[in-house]
């Protein structure tokens, strides 16, 4: 089976994580603080924040922005369950902006119309988690000119899109246009750290938070404290109710090994990508638009005339490990049961009912690839 995404795996990578095994701390060594240094480095971000996945990162970064009960978060319905998921543990409600149907991000003409509803409504939201989806950056410089006079908290959600550049060509991560920025280390993403994600930031205090709600809200910082109780060398205090989010040093050593080749991975999946896009041209498909900044997570096609189960079917059955990404979140039963009902998100709808997603990643090989197209090719005749 020729998956849909897949992780790309060396000896460097092997080597790394063996000679943690053999020589170093396990959890809360030194390979941890510097792979969150070479995040920064990587990105131009201030601070970075190693966390067990990029759910516990969108988790922290509501915390921290103080998400709580009673406020209200907007993000797409075209995401993974996380991306809303992250606010109502937090306690908050959720609501969903349309998207765009060229981009498939959140819609800059929906967001400002929503907006301006919200605000006649008394129901503005205390976050906004924009999407970069597949790998291509929503345009936070322009979702900041249209929020920024709300006081509204904004979270990129880049588990798509580490090693991509938004539309003003800035690295994603770098967080120019906004508060957080939450990255992942799944395997089919960009650069794995097996299980694992970040919580990239610029202000120091929000950074300072994130990094004691992700320790079970535990420091060991003296300074915080009055004069005698911490005098003891055993000293520590909870200081809030936070989580064992923390990563662990293997998982690290292998990012701090993978992030060397993160430039080469990206270059790879784009020029898979390329080769997508050329062959499929004549096809009666709809392709994404071709970002050359994208991360290129994933190529998503749309089908015009054909039934998609039939196709994702044909491709299955030769082998092709084709996806949809994604059911839209107020699809699942759970957020059906919140009240969220489809016919209030038609782009995000009319691209789901056609969505398929083709296999791509580095280790893709020129023969699985041409596999893929002809096999489409065929089920499309």
């Amino acid at each position: 089976m020729i998956p849909y995404g897949k992780h790309t795996i060396n000896d460097e990578d092997v080597n790394a994580v063996v000679s943690v095994l053999k020589n170093e701390f396990l959890t809360q060594g030194n390979q941890v603080p510097e792979f969150e240094q070479s995040l920064c480095e990587y990105t131009g971000a201030n601070h970075a924040i190693a966390v067990n996945s990029g759910t516990s990162g969108l988790h922290l970064s509501c915390l921290a922005a103080g998400v709580k009960e009673g406020d209200i978060v907007w993000t797409s319905p075209n995401s993974f369950a996380a991306s809303a998921n992250c606010a109502l543990y937090c306690g908050a409600e959720v609501e969903f902006i349309d998207i765009d149907p060229l981009t498939r991000n959140i819609c800059l003409i929906q967001l400002a119309q929503k907006l301006d509803e919200a605000l006649r409504a008394n129901r503005l939201p205390k976050a906004i988690i924009a999407v970069h989806f597949a790998g291509s950056s929503c345009d936070m410089k322009a979702i900041a000119t249209i929020t920024r006079q709300y006081g509204i908290v904004l979270i990129e959600d880049a588990a798509h899109g580490f090693g991509g550049k938004d539309p003003q060509g800035c690295p994603i991560g770098e967080g120019k246009h906004s508060d957080f920025v939450v990255l992942s280390f799944h395997p089919v993403k960009s650069m794995t750290t097996a299980e694992g994600g970040a919580v990239l930031t610029n202000d120091k205090r929000l950074a300072d938070t994130v990094r004691l709600y992700a320790s079970h809200g535990i420091t060991r910082d003296t300074a915080l404290f009055p004069s005698g109780e911490q005098q003891n060398p055993w000293f520590y205090s909870q200081q809030s109710l936070g989580f064992n989010y923390r990563l662990s040093d293997l998982h690290a050593a292998l990012g701090n090994s993978q992030i060397r080749r993160l430039d080469d991975f990206i270059a790879q999946r784009k020029a898979r990508a390329q080769v997508y896009h050329d062959a499929l041209v004549n096809l009666p498909v709809v392709r994404p638009v071709f970002d050359n900044y994208s991360a290129w997570h994933l190529y998503v096609i749309e089908l015009e005339m054909h039934d998609r189960k039939t196709v994702f079917e044909v491709l299955r059955s030769a082998g092709i490990g084709v996806n949809v990404h994604y059911i839209p979140i107020y699809r699942h039963h759970y957020y059906k049961s919140r009240g969220f009902a489809a016919h209030n998100y038609p782009n995000c709808e009319r691209y789901y009912q056609n969505a398929l997603t083709l296999p791509l990643f580095p280790g893709l090989t020129a023969d699985m690839q041409e596999k893929v197209i002809s096999t489409l090719q065929e089920a499309l005749m």
